[in-house]
This record gives structure tokens, C-alpha cells and sequence, in this order.
């Protein structure tokens, strides 16, 4: 595991906790619905079906976000390797150094008392 690259250690665990938020928002919405089949009422049980998809639709949404997220840093990552192996391969020129400009000498003007 030492030579994997840290950006697909990265994918790795952000798709393990999207599998687990994904998982916990089903089981939310497990939860609701079986509340609403224990209830009597017409009203309780559209109520309890109504939040069972609200539990859904924010749980996928919040794992879509951190996955988002994940692919992101990742991403972010492996640019910032490839950048700092190009800036060690390329070989460093020596900066030439501008010719300098002949400066005019400034005289001295003499304030009038």
C-alpha cells in the first residue's frame, strides 16, 4: 500500500461512506414507512410516507455531496503530484540576468533661499 497513490486511497473510503450514508438514509426511510403501516389514520400514514422521502432524498443528497467532495480532493491531489514530479523533472535553466540599464545621474538642485 505504500506505492498506491493517496487520490484513489481517497475514492476508496469516500465510496465506503457513501455506501454507508446511502445505507443508514434506507433504513430511515425503513423506519417511517413502517410507522406509517402501523397506523390507522389516513392522514398519520400520508404524513409518515411524506417524511419517509424526505429521509431519502436528503440522505442521497447529503452522500452525493460528500462524494462530491471526495472526488474533489482527489482530483485536487493528483493534479498537485503531477505538478510537483513535473517541477522536479524538468531540468532548471539558469535565469539570465536582464542587462542593466546605464542610469543617468541625478544632480543636486540647489534650493533658492
Amino acid at each position: 500500500m505504500a506505492g498506491t497513490d493517496l487520490d484513489a486511497i481517497i475514492r476508496k473510503l469516500a465510496k465506503q461512506q457513501h455506501k454507508s450514508l446511502t445505507a443508514a438514509a434506507k433504513a430511515g426511510r425503513d423506519r417511517y414507512l413502517a410507522l406509517a403501516g402501523k397506523t390507522k389514520d389516513a392522514a398519520a400514514k400520508q404524513r409518515y410516507r411524506q417524511m419517509a422521502k424526505h429521509a431519502m432524498e436528503e440522505g442521497t443528497a447529503a452522500a452525493r455531496r460528500l462524494q462530491m467532495s471526495a472526488d474533489n480532493a482527489a482530483d485536487s491531489y493528483a493534479r498537485a503530484m503531477r505538478k510537483a514530479n513535473d517541477a522536479v523533472m524538468t531540468p532548471k535553466i539558469a535565469p539570465t540576468k536582464p542587462k542593466a540599464e546605464k542610469s543617468i545621474p541625478k544632480t543636486k538642485s540647489k534650493a533658492k533661499a
